[in-house]
């Protein structure tokens, strides 16, 4: 009689189990990642094809945009702002694992990156 009732109400039914997988890993694959996770994954070839340049390079691709930047009269505000961008990328990957002071720090260097470009993109008449 147990055997019976327990059948009707779905606890000893072969199928109860296969169907809440079944249902459980239909509704895992339509989650989406956290947009952090999915920049964090596409970003991972790069920083690591940079990680394993030595640094001199990084330093010296950086200062010559910057050298080019300042000394190219009409679009050199391009390469100041490219340097922006990656400054506010490296930024926005590191910012959960920096302290307050680093944190502080690394934005006043991209305000003053920042500034550079726009007064550099809009000069004075």
């Amino acid at each position: 009689m147990r055997r019976a009732a327990a059948v009707i109400r779905g606890v000893g039914s072969r199928n109860s189990e296969p169907s809440r997988a079944r249902t459980g890993a239909r509704s895992l694959a339509r989650v989406s990642l956290p947009f952090r996770s999915r920049v964090e994954h596409a970003a991972y070839p790069v920083l690591d094809r940079l990680e394993r340049l030595p640094r001199v390079i990084s330093f010296l691709g950086v200062l010559a945009l910057i050298v080019v930047g300042i000394f190219v009269p009409r679009w050199g505000f391009l390469a100041t702002g490219l340097v922006a961008l990656l400054v506010a990328f490296l930024i926005y990957y590191t910012w959960p694992r920096l302290t307050m002071p680093e944190r502080l720090m690394r934005c006043a260097v991209l305000a003053l990156i920042a500034a550079v470009t726009i007064v550099q993109a809009v000069p004075r008449g």
